[in-house]
């Protein structure tokens, strides 16, 4: 199980390297998105080219811009476990990268509580078969995900073109 977590950039990129390191080397790869959904990011334009990868984007974007209502976030995020659930003890794939996963746990908008707790990840990720490799990404990860995994990257921000007022450049936020 690995970690990508922090306030820096770079988490579903380091999670994107590791779907092409393992693409590259036969494995089967699925990423579900938890939070993003609503743009087409560049990633997910690139995954319907490569062999093995599935991609999937099953949030309705972020949860404070007022598009969605609490509700219509809740459900799909209870449909974006549910599948990541059955990936995970299906078998089928042999990693399942669960992009933003730990930011679910932080939305201030709403609770998840009753959605999904970290307790029902973690008896989740003990159930499933043991060639299926885990990935998590997303800020805040919980302290009982960092006590499980065999791997944690912490990014932090040094420097970011959002600080300095910029908007997010198409080809490298999304």
């Amino acid at each position: 199980m690995i970690v990508y977590t922090g306030e820096g950039k770079g988490k579903t990129t380091a999670a994107l390297g590791q779907a092409l390191r393992a693409v590259g080397q036969g494995l089967k790869v699925l990423m579900i998105q938890f939070l993003k959904g609503e743009w087409q990011s560049g990633e997910r334009v690139a995954a319907a080219h490569l062999p093995n990868f599935r991609l999937r984007p099953m949030g309705l974007g972020f949860t404070w811009n007022g598009r969605h209502s609490p509700e219509e976030h809740r459900a799909a995020l209870r449909q974006a476990w549910q599948a990541a659930r059955e990936a995970l003890l299906s078998g089928e794939y042999d990693l399942v990268i669960l992009d933003e996963l730990n930011n679910v746990f932080h939305i201030r908008e709403f609770p998840v509580s009753d959605i999904l707790t970290v307790e029902e990840v973690l008896a989740t990720l003990a159930a499933r078969p043991a060639h299926v490799h885990v990935l998590i990404t997303g800020r805040g990860a919980p302290p009982e995900l960092i006590e499980r995994a065999d791997l944690v990257t912490e990014m932090v921000a040094v420097k970011h073109p959002y600080a300095l007022g910029r908007r997010a450049t198409r080809g490298i936020e999304y």
